[in-house]
């Protein structure tokens, strides 16, 4: 098989899956920890590997929920923002919506406009120093229940920051039923939000239904156990509702057993529209471009044109612009276009 490796890392991408807090770097993980010593998160970047070793999901979410505490000041959250994007940068990641959460930061004591104001200083400098344009979806912890619904709500609806498009729904699937949260996004979506819930990473179809009829998903979050119903497939493709797949993140969480059983290639076979993401990269010892590496193998991809493909379905997934779309499909289209005749083909 061709080596796409080289071709990957200059692929302009966007990523539509990725979390705020769980994108931060060894580095600035363990340079928090040494600023807040009372907080169990080793202060040695080479520990957090060991530490980033997960059990099963709520093991995941327990260490998860340790790293959220490092995160106490707006200063903080300014830091981890903009070297998120500087991270970004060095994949060629031109668009990104990342997931913030912003309940986990306010009930720690962080003013909320001043979370509002560090994650916009962020994104301004990020987009003029680094080329990466970023846009916020606003996540309800489902395990911290309808309090934090309501709270993640009226941040998102009171205190609206400009780059925010988006209201979603992360934490265990397990026990937190998805339609108790329907008022909750029904008043995002009036002011309108796009709806992209995690569903069906942990648990069966039902999550996933539930999320499309309550919920009115129009992306969902992993999505793994959508081949488990047939018709839930033919539903997904037939409205072209993205699944945001995140194959190295469902290892690493169990919530599929290796990578040779990921279901994307069955997602893919039954014509529904799939995105590659990273999910909580540096948590799982992976980037973007490791997953498009690992999603070429999955699928059989032996020619930079399917990774293209997989890239521009990105695109024509996210809440960039019209015009931003356009701007970064014909730019993933010149890239490959360059590559392929400077390889002879």
């Amino acid at each position: 098989m061709t080596d796409l490796h080289p071709f990957i890392a200059g692929l302009p991408k966007a990523e539509l899956h990725v979390h705020h807090v769980g994108s931060a770097s060894p580095r600035i993980v363990a340079e928090l920890a040494a600023h807040h010593p009372d907080s169990k998160v080793p202060t040695d970047p080479e520990a957090l590997a060991d530490y980033f070793s997960f059990t099963d999901f709520a093991h995941f979410i327990d260490v998860y929920l340790s790293v959220v505490d490092l995160i106490r000041t707006p200063e903080d959250v300014r830091l981890l923002t903009f070297e998120v994007a500087r991270d970004m940068a060095r994949q060629n990641i031109r668009y990104a919506e990342l997931t913030v959460t912003p309940f986990s930061s306010t009930r720690r004591g962080i003013p909320e406009q001043g979370f509002m104001e560090a994650i916009e200083d962020a994104r301004k400098a990020a987009e003029a120093e680094l080329g990466v344009v970023l846009r916020w979806t606003f996540d309800i912890p489902g395990e911290a229940g309808l309090e934090a619904a309501e709270e993640t709500t009226r941040l998102a609806v009171g205190l609206r920051p400009e780059g925010l498009v988006a209201f979603g729904l992360g934490g265990p699937e397990i026990g937190v039923p998805r339609p108790q949260f329907k008022p909750y996004f029904d008043r995002a979506i009036a002011e309108g939000l796009h709806s992209v819930p995690h569903a069906g990473e942990t648990t069966g179809p039902q999550t996933i239904w539930d999320a499309l009829t309550e919920l009115r998903a129009e992306r969902i979050g992993h999505g793994t156990s959508a081949t488990q119903d047939p018709r839930l497939l033919d539903h997904l493709a037939e409205h072209r509702i993205p699944l945001e797949v995140c194959p190295t993140s469902n290892i690493a969480t169990r919530a599929v057993t290796d990578l040779d059983r990921h279901p994307v290639k069955e997602m893919v076979d039954a014509g529904v529209l799939v995105t590659i993401n990273s999910d909580d990269p540096p948590m799982f010892g992976t980037d973007l471009n490791n997953e498009y590496g690992v999603a070429a193998r999955l699928l059989g991809l032996d020619d930079e044109r399917g990774l293209a493909a997989l890239a521009k379905n990105a695109v024509e997934a996210s809440y960039l612009d019209p015009a931003g779309k356009r701007t970064l499909a014909a730019e993933i289209d010149t890239y490959t276009t360059s590559w392929l005749e400077g390889t002879g083909r």
